[in-house]
């Protein structure tokens, strides 16, 4: 599939993605396809949940990506104690007025850095779906909206089951990917090992890192990504993959039309980072295990013989005539 007229001028977008690259690359070393999920979900629009075992870096990259932006920053950590109005705010009664005043709680922020999500209990969770889809919190009948842009990235560990709640559904299909991290190889962790040695400390690097894009011209970026060009071939092409996930005998849930949203806003967004304004196959291909694996769920028998999301995905695309 050939599209050779450009339409958008993507050089400044070329420019603020290598840049942040090149910020994030002052500590994290690797993890190339992370980092790129994580800047198609920035320009997507997107929630990301990021999954993996302990020492992985996964808090630290999301902490460097949010140094690259001009924009408010919030970290909360989720504990089996933690309330709803922890996260969200909650109503002060102030004596002298005789009036209650909300105070927003940490959500109200730009980027938010939620570590172990899956610590929390059922009554927290619930309380980050009208704010992850929405953008707004409602407090005693009262809507406060946020601010854009507004993106959370949320930790967990699958290991670990000793008090942790399985996340909800209807919560996993609020996030755009699931990323899952890996170790990284020998010559990467001598690489990390090396930095380590050079480096006085994590806070001195961590200054060291500096913002590339400010709110606006984030905006600016993402209404880029809203112009890309798609051919109605690759309409079909999605809506086949979605359809075909709640048609496959090893999945006892399928994807739900937001996956389909998701899988398109998504490749319109790589394919700027691939120096397109226009998207392909490959780039659908690309990102269907991030943007379905949280949102489908195995059929117990395919679990007990210990398949995974993963390989059902990629095996229901490689059915799928590919549109040219």
């Amino acid at each position: 599939m050939e599209n050779t007229q450009i339409r958008i001028d993507l050089a400044p977008l070329k420019t603020a993605v290598d840049a942040i690259r090149a910020e994030v690359g002052k500590i994290i070393v690797g993890q190339h396809q992370t980092i790129d999920l994580l800047l198609t979900a920035l320009l997507a629009d997107g929630h990301v949940l990021i999954e993996g075992v302990p020492g992985v870096a996964k808090t630290l990259t999301a902490k460097l990506l949010a140094k690259t932006l001009s924009v408010g920053f919030s970290r909360i950590q989720f504990t089996p104690d933690l309330m709803p109005s922890d996260v969200l705010g909650t109503s002060v009664f102030l004596p002298k007025t005789g009036d209650f005043v909300f105070r927003q709680g940490p959500i109200f922020s730009n980027l938010i850095l939620i570590d172990e999500i899956n610590r929390a209990p059922a009554k927290t969770q619930a309380a980050l779906f009208e704010v992850m889809e929405e953008r707004q919190v409602t407090n005693d009948g009262t809507t406060y909206y946020l601010d854009e842009p507004f993106m959370v990235l949320a930790t967990q560990n699958p290991i670990e089951q000793e008090g942790t709640y399985r996340l909800p559904e209807a919560q996993l299909d609020r996030f755009l990917f699931k990323i899952v991290v890996g170790y990284p190889d020998a010559a990467a962790e001598v690489d990390i090992l090396r930095g380590h040695h050079l480096r006085r400390n994590l806070s001195d690097a961590l200054d060291a890192v500096d913002a590339i894009l400010t709110a606006e011209q984030l905006a600016t970026l993402r209404g880029q990504v809203h112009q890309v060009h798609v051919e109605d071939k690759l309409f079909d092409y999605i809506a086949q993959i979605v359809q075909a996930t709640r048609a496959n005998k090893s999945l006892y849930l399928g994807a739900s039309p937001r996956a389909s949203v998701a899988l398109l806003n998504s490749a319109k967004a790589l394919a700027t980072l691939r120096g397109r304004d226009f998207i392909t196959p490959e780039d659908v291909q690309e990102l269907t295990a991030p943007v379905l694996r949280h949102r489908v769920l195995l059929s117990p028998e395919r679990e007990m013989e210990g398949g995974t999301a993963d390989e059902v995905i990629s095996q229901l695309v490689q059915k799928i005539e590919v549109p040219r």
